[in-house]
């Protein structure tokens, strides 16, 4: 039986995998999170790959604090950058495969054509570069490495966009939304599913790839979307970025192209609202069974 170690454990796209280990047979999960493994410190990191049999590291951990990290940069850097590297040397000194989570934030927004893996990067703040940082790392370490590039990811756990419009539609009765910042929402339970699949699959396709749900939207459109469909009364007014100024700078525009993973792994994939749908769906089922 193969190992597959998932770090940042906690999370919500780690919770999903977790949701959905019994659909591959022949594979053991270990979870850890930062407390019991620390990425960004090498020693750990060669200790646990000696103590245990890693066959693939699914690497959910990272620095995601968008605007925090403009004043944390060395944070940001530690986990996203230096986690990344560690993790791929110790991948390579033990044989194992790698599947790498990265960010649309690692493109300026600057354009109006969904983004191939060949486009040029350009990230605008300290979380995009951090992230491309360790993308290189990994890719300069390791040969045996899938990096996903995802977007504006939700789902039914931990802390994300859909869950807090919800919980805002418990006091609030009207809600300001950006609507010139323009990408793609992303159930992170499509891409574990996608994840592990490949790995089942045991592909040797490695490299780099972009995956979303398929569609575009603002943040605003996003909202909207999820008070429809939550059937919550609440009035949504679009506002320009420049109204909600942030210490990060988002990008305007930041929708990834599809076509190599689809093609690759021959996947078809789902439209954001009908993935919002069933995403709400269990949510609602997870309350009511409460």
């Amino acid at each position: 039986m193969k190992t597959i170690l998932v770090t940042g454990g906690n999370g919500q796209l780690a919770t999903c995998i977790k949701d959905l280990e019994q659909s591959i047979n022949g594979f053991r999960f270990i979870y850890v999170d930062s407390g019991e493994l620390d990425i960004s410190k090498q020693d750990e990191v060669n200790s646990f790959f000696e103590e245990n049999t890693v066959d693939w590291c699914i690497n959910c951990a990272a620095y995601t604090a968008v605007d925090k990290a403009e004043s944390e940069k060395k944070k940001a850097f530690a986990v996203n950058v230096l986690g990344a590297k560690y993790l791929a040397m110790a991948c390579r000194e033990h044989s194992a495969k790698m599947v790498h989570i990265s960010t649309d934030f690692v493109f300026g927004g600057d354009t109006f054509l969904a983004y191939s893996e060949i486009d040029a990067t350009g990230p605008t703040g300290v979380y995009g570069e951090t992230k491309l940082q360790g993308e290189k790392e990994i890719e300069n370490y390791l040969d045996e490495h899938f990096i996903f590039r995802t977007s504006w990811l939700y789902s039914e756990h931990g802390h994300n966009f859909l869950k807090t419009m919800l919980r805002l539609a418990e006091s609030k009765s009207e809600l300001s939304v950006v609507t010139d910042q323009i990408g793609t929402p992303t159930y992170a339970k499509d891409l574990a599913e996608v994840l592990l699949n490949i790995i089942a699959s045991n592909s040797e396709a490695y490299g780099l790839f972009h995956y979303s749900n398929e569609g575009v939207a603002s943040w605003y459109d996003f909202a909207h979307a999820i008070f429809e469909i939550s059937k919550k009364k609440m009035d949504v007014y679009p506002i320009k970025s420049e109204a909600y100024p942030t210490p990060a700078k988002r990008p305007h525009f930041s929708v990834l192209d599809k076509s190599k993973v689809k093609r690759t792994f021959n996947i078809k994939i789902a439209h954001w609202r009908d993935s919002l749908q069933t995403c709400y769906d269990v949510l609602l089922d997870s309350m009511i069974n409460k």
